[in-house]
């Protein structure tokens, strides 16, 4: 994965081509700091320099090179934002959402199948582990989940009784 999703343009915003991004990231002021972005639509990519961010309530307005008019930021409504991964910033402790995706899960030795989303329920988080025989809603709680090796892209688990029931 090379790159990140971080938010998705709404709509243009004023008339000098500014663009209203809803963030999907718990820390919008990443924002600020961006030098480049990629808006995706569908299979497309184009790269565009930052030339500036900034909040507003909860959205960010972001100016592009290249986007001058609210015409040309029109055709960007609902793409996705994207960064490099060499971007995110690292954390002080623990792993992104996106991290995990596509992880392995094992219990033991034996391979349940591979993270293909993770749920934010209220309570904690739930692992979508898609295998070869069944899906498994795994709850992200440190009784169940032994180990995490994002470097190795794998996971350690000890299911708790009833899971496969």
């Amino acid at each position: 994965m090379d790159e990140v999703l971080i938010g998705e343009v709404l709509r243009p915003h004023g008339i000098s081509g500014e663009l209203r991004v809803y963030p999907l990231t718990n820390n919008a002021k990443r924002f600020l700091k961006l030098q480049e972005v990629i808006l995706r639509s569908g299979t497309t990519n184009q790269r565009f320099k930052v030339i500036e961010a900034r909040l507003q309530m909860e959205f960010v307005l972001l100016a592009v090179e290249g986007i001058a008019t609210a015409d040309q930021a029109e055709k960007y409504r609902g793409c996705e934002v994207r960064i490099d991964r060499s971007e995110v910033l690292p954390l002080k402790e623990g792993w992104y959402y996106f991290e995990l995706e596509g992880m392995q899960v094992y219990e033991e030795d034996v391979l349940l199948g591979t993270i293909s989303q993770v749920l934010e329920t209220g309570a904690n988080d739930v692992y979508i582990v898609k295998g070869v025989k069944e899906e498994l809603c795994i709850p992200a709680l440190k009784s169940v989940v032994k180990n995490v090796d994002v470097s190795g892209r794998r996971m350690d688990v000890i299911l708790p009784p009833g899971l496969r029931d």
